[in-house]
């Protein structure tokens, strides 16, 4: 049997790949919870990268 299942990841708001945009969560407060680490080791700054959390599908098969 196959279907999908929605998992969530992190994206920047340009587009670029990183550590953080590589990982899959397999909920929001999961990617959430992430992202308030990332932003809690940073200082404030004009140049702060901005993220958003995306909900993807991810496909599930019998192996």
């Amino acid at each position: 049997m196959t279907g999908s299942q929605l998992n969530h990841r992190i994206v920047r708001d340009d587009g670029v790949e990183d550590a953080i945009t590589r990982l899959r969560f397999s909920s929001y407060d999961e990617a959430y919870d992430e992202l308030e680490r990332f932003y809690g080791d940073l200082c404030c700054s004009d140049d702060r990268i901005e993220y958003a959390i995306q909900e993807i599908e991810m496909p599930v098969g019998d192996a």
